[in-house]
């Protein structure tokens, strides 16, 4: 078990409903099996890496091991071309324990051909008795709202990390004490806090041979300041600074944001991949593509009555799918849905997700991908083109449809190339 549960905070309203923002935990453990070889429909597949590339990098928690196996080649849009529908499932704190939920969703992604994006908790690779090498911002050393872990729960995490990658899943990060609020919170911090914390929870991932002293332990297969291209912050709190920070430090994209179901545009220089609001059966108003902001709405409580549980689930899955009907019968606009390893109101929100997963990845033309897939998708496109994309609103299809509306020159306006840290991909 993870050694520390992360204190839920209630309370956020964004556009007229409760959004209460993310929180953090941990999951399980059985081995990493077989990963499945076909890729996101529609696209290509990469040869997987050499297998006898192993290059290890400073105390050999981390290591080189060629390209990442099992990533899709991107091709660009032909003029004419429909745009395929992407949806990300992304997973807040990904870390392993007694629930073995990490585990579960990485067979669930290779049984129905989804890659994800696991943002990682820096601080559940770090042993409680070292606590005191995490020196979070305007908090004290070894302060942390979401605890430490313990060796088991190291190795256990370690083990399905390796696993993740070598499926073509993405390791990202949710930074690492998860603080909250205006009391010292990540919203107050500046640009160098920000840095500070995220050089932090690399350091953590780059380091835990020594820190958990598990020199047996194989290294991740990756070199994470190069893997690690985009994360989420606490309770979507601090996202400006974050964005600042984190874009002179290899940051690609940001999905710390609150928007719709439209294409998106760069913030700053990154790709802004925001939570959405997505229909709420029965209800009159829509929340974040979340698990948490469903239970918030429902119960307020990650115990509500247990007899509503089913009930709770049923209208999380079909509020998805709602919204994935919406983007795919419309303007074919990314999905973008954010959990965490939970069993809160006995598991229902989990149920709903591994339903919709097995619901819509198999459909025509969906690619579910981490979100370094999808901007590495959006970085081959032709900006004229992803432009065109961003003038549909919500569920809007191409009046006429997509063969004309993406190739008559009189609705295509050439734009000029972003400039500074835009134009770098």
């Amino acid at each position: 078990m993870l050694a520390a549960r992360k204190r839920i905070t209630f309370g956020a309203v964004v556009t007229a409903l409760a959004v209460g923002l993310a929180g953090c935990s941990g999951a399980g453990a059985p081995g990493d099996g077989p990963a499945a070889e076909k890729g996101a429909h529609g696209a290509k597949k990469a040869p997987a890496a050499p297998k006898n590339v192993v290059r290890l990098i400073g105390d050999g928690s981390t290591a080189y091991t060629g390209a990442q196996p099992r990533l899709p080649k991107q091709l660009r849009l032909k003029p004419g071309q429909k745009p395929p529908q992407f949806v990300v499932f992304s997973w807040d704190g990904a870390g392993e324990d007694s629930q073995r939920l990490f585990s579960h969703f990485r067979e669930v992604g290779r049984k129905y051909d989804a890659t994800m994006t696991y943002f990682l908790s820096g601080v559940y690779l770090l042993p409680k008795e070292k606590a005191r090498q995490y020196d979070p911002p305007q908090h004290a050393s070894g302060s942390s709202d979401i605890g430490f872990n313990d060796t088991k729960g190291i190795s256990d995490t370690l083990r399905q990390l390796r696993g993740a990658w070598r499926d073509g899943n993405e390791i990202g990060t949710h930074f690492n004490g998860h603080f909250c609020g205006k009391d010292g919170g990540v919203g107050t911090w500046s640009v160098d806090e920000w840095k500070s914390e995220i050089s932090q929870a690399k350091a953590f991932v780059k380091g835990w041979k020594t820190n958990a002293g598990l020199t047996n332990e194989p290294p991740l297969p990756f070199d994470y300041d190069k893997e690690l291209v985009g994360g989420r912050t606490p309770c979507l709190e601090g996202q400006k600074n974050m964005m600042l920070a984190g874009r002179t430090m290899g940051f690609r994209y940001d999905s710390s944001g609150v928007g719709n179901q439209v294409w998106p545009k760069k913030t700053e220089g990154l790709w802004d991949l925001p939570l959405q609001l997505v229909p709420v059966p029965g209800r009159a108003f829509e929340t974040l593509s979340m698990d948490y902001n469903f239970m918030f709405n429902q119960s307020g409580t990650t115990k509500g009555d247990p007899a509503k549980h089913t009930y709770w689930g049923n209208q999380m899955r079909d509020g998805l799918l709602k919204a994935f009907d919406r983007a795919y019968d419309g303007n074919r606009a990314p999905l973008i849905i954010g959990n965490h390893f939970e069993s809160w109101n006995g598991g229902t929100y989990m149920r709903a997700v591994e339903e919709t997963i097995k619901t819509v990845c198999v459909k025509r033309d969906v690619r579910c991908v981490s979100f370094r897939q999808l901007a590495d998708w959006l970085d081959t496109q032709d900006p004229v083109i992803l432009e065109k994309l961003r003038g549909l609103g919500v569920g809007q299809a191409p009046k006429g449809g997509w063969a004309p509306y993406m190739t008559d020159p009189a609705t295509l306006t050439p734009s000029v190339a972003p400039a500074g840290p835009q134009a770098k991909h």
